[in-house]
């Protein structure tokens, strides 16, 4: 039975309820659910699929709501508590098993992927540790060699085999930013060769039991289940229509993670702890680097950082066969949005921006979202 160090926080989070009365940053009211609900009324009915979206401001959750459904087989509605594929929100956590091997002084941040990852390609030596963290090693996307109608499922392992006979990047590592996704699951086998231990294991027993994170789980088939799991979905012309995965969605690494907004509540109070990273690990992870061109980067360990009017924020967006799924965090202003879907499209960055808008007492704002993260995640080939 797991005993989490952050069960009785968390716990006395959740009875805060689904929308709170704490002040938000600039002392007015919080908003009340109902303002909320009209962002998510496309997801709210009893034939669509739903999304989860939960607020934590000041340490305390002040609003948790649920809509539509989890399963649209059988009707089963959706609630804080189903659990989502991630997709790219498990770059966070995949970055935090590397860190956490850093601070344990097992890893480090500039060693040569070739000489601590057997198979790691040999024409690629100058990529390091950092360079995968921050999509500053120009490693090619393997995506490209996994063709629509590969009949089974790509794995980490398989990404290194697909990268094999690579002999070049897409530019010196280090000299510019390409988000790649294959980054991501060669740092998940980096894991398991520095750990000694499975990628989904490390993950279990280093980063969610001590989170306090009970059902989150980087799920293999046949090896794992995930506890009240929403299914994916897509839209065509005749409706909604199952869509729940395609031939890279078993690639743990970079979005094979599922949770759901009670358990990310867990993770948000861990990152702004020191259960998992020291203070000064999560400011690296928090800080882009600076790229020779005189150019910042708008990508840390695992989050895309940004400045939005004076105000240090964090941010990622997911996208894979049917879940989209975004989450904005404002570190100094102690304000979280999480928003989880399972249906492809859609636009949950919007959605969380908008309810964190709420939240910093200034108006959402209608039309393109002007903090969408570039280079952005777009189907078929996002996580």
């Amino acid at each position: 039975m797991r005993v989490p160090p952050l069960a009785a926080v968390v716990l006395a989070s959740l009875l805060a309820g689904c929308a709170g009365t704490t002040a938000n940053t600039r002392g007015a009211p919080s908003p009340d659910a109902s303002t909320v609900d009209s962002l998510f009324r496309d997801y709210d009915g009893p034939d669509r699929p739903g999304a989860s979206v939960v607020v934590i401001h000041d340490g305390q959750v002040v609003l948790r709501r649920a809509y539509g459904l989890a399963r649209l087989e059988g009707h089963e509605p959706a609630t804080p508590d189903s659990n989502y594929r991630l997709a790219s929100l498990t770059k966070q956590f995949t970055a935090t098993a590397i860190l956490l091997l850093v601070q344990d002084g097992r890893l480090g941040l500039d060693d040569r992927m070739v000489d601590v990852l057997p198979g790691f390609p040999a024409a690629l030596r100058e990529v390091r540790v950092r360079h995968l963290l921050q999509h500053t090693s120009g490693l090619w996307d393997y995506e490209e060699f996994v063709p629509a109608s590969q009949p089974v499922q790509v794995k980490d392992r398989d990404v290194l085999a697909l990268l094999s006979g690579v002999d070049r990047t897409y530019f010196p590592p280090g000299t510019a930013v390409r988000y790649s996704n294959s980054g991501y699951a060669v740092l998940a086998l980096l894991v398991e060769q520095v750990s000694g231990m499975p990628f989904a294991r490390f993950l279990d027993e280093r980063v969610f039991v001590p989170s306090g994170m009970r059902s989150t789980v980087a799920h293999e088939e046949g090896v794992s289940q995930v506890p009240r799991r929403a299914y994916g979905y897509a839209v065509d012309p005749s409706g909604f229509i199952p869509r729940d995965q395609s031939p890279t969605s078993a690639v743990l690494g970079d979005g094979g993670i599922y949770s759901s907004v009670v358990d990310l509540v867990a993770w948000d109070r861990a990152l702004d702890s020191e259960v998992l990273l020291r203070t000064e690990t999560r400011k690296q992870a928090w800080t882009p680097p600076a790229l020779p061109n005189g150019m910042s980067s708008r990508y840390g360990f695992g989050w895309f950082v940004d400045d939005d009017g004076g105000r240090q924020r964090l941010s990622h967006h997911g996208e894979t066969c049917g879940f989209t799924n975004a989450i904005v965090k404002y570190p100094e202003q102690r304000l979280s949005v999480i928003v989880l879907t399972n249906r492809a499209g859609g636009s949950p960055w919007t959605l969380a921006q908008g309810v964190a808008d709420l939240w910093l007492d200034r108006p959402a704002k209608d039309g393109p979202p002007t903090n969408r993260p570039w280079p952005f995640e777009t189907l078929p080939n996002a996580h």
